[in-house]
């Protein structure tokens, strides 16, 4: 396995795309252009981004931008786990009763890259998301359709690597993704996990469709996937609070049968505890 810092430079390029303002229900509220300079410095040694963002509807070819931010990296905080894919995830590493909380995920394949900022206002509302699709200038790469619930049906196997804030060894594991409809309106998921010798776990949810969104309402904590453009998806709690476990995931239909998901977890006392990138193919 590569360094972080090593993960982090696959990264590295010229990216134009947008930022796609969502609601927690799936309407798309605005969309800004963008251009996303990652440029290695010293060798790599170091890095510079530059992202600039440009008037709705504008073109960055042509328009002067209307905001830009510049940051540079020599190193990586614990805030940030990066994998091989060079996939990441940046959190708020405790959840606090008096900020907003953020968990941006991000996935690269070839000359695209796709990413998804999640945002939860004071309180642990779920508030706002931000869609952000990206791809390599000049390479010609096109984004995929919005998801629907019909492309994630079926079986899907795969396999998932696990990175901790604390930096401990990573954990890597087996993982089985069974999705199908109940009736006219329903859905059901069945996830399996296994790891070496050990007994596979098994978690069950079933939901209800919504359009484009599922609703996943057994157990205590509720659970909302919204279907978005470029074939991804948004899963989150309605409300995360302190004293509760919980997850926030994103998902990328790269190809009709090749998936990536994110998923990070929280601990009862709102920490940050583990990252865990899923890559999966459709089987049936």
């Amino acid at each position: 396995m590569g360094t972080q810092w090593e993960n982090f430079l696959q990264n590295l390029g010229e990216w134009e795309g947008s930022f796609t303002r969502v609601s927690p229900t799936g309407t798309l509220l605005e969309d800004t252009p963008t251009r996303l300079s990652l440029e290695g410095l010293d060798e790599n040694q170091r890095a510079r981004l530059t992202l600039r963002f440009f008037a709705p509807g504008g073109d960055w070819q042509k328009d002067s931008p209307v905001k830009e931010v510049v940051q540079e990296y020599q190193s990586l905080g614990r805030h940030l786990l990066f994998f091989d894919s060079g996939a990441f995830s940046q959190s708020s590493m405790q959840l606090s009763p008096v900020s907003t909380f953020l968990i941006e995920f991000g996935f690269i394949w070839g000359n695209r890259r796709l990413r998804a900022v999640h945002q939860f206002a004071v309180g642990g509302e779920a508030e706002r998301f931000t869609l952000v699709r990206e791809k390599r200038v000049g390479a010609g790469a096109t984004e995929n359709p919005p998801l629907t619930l019909e492309q994630l049906l079926g079986r899907w196997e795969g396999s998932a690597q696990t990175l901790f804030p604390d930096w401990r060894n990573p954990e890597t594991f087996r993982t089985t993704l069974e999705v199908q409809r109940t009736g006219t309106d329903g859905v059901e998921q069945r996830i399996t996990l296994a790891s070496g010798d050990e007994r596979p776990h098994e978690i069950r949810s079933t939901g209800r469709v919504e359009g484009s969104m599922l609703e996943f309402e057994g157990g205590a904590h509720p659970v909302r996937v919204l279907m978005v453009p470029d074939g991804a998806s948004l899963t989150f709690p309605h409300r995360v609070a302190v004293g509760e476990m919980f997850f926030v995931e994103a998902g990328w239909l790269i190809e009709p049968t090749l998936r990536q998901r994110l998923i990070s977890r929280y601990s009862p006392r709102g920490e940050w505890s583990s990252l865990t990138l899923v890559t999966e193919r459709k089987v049936g």
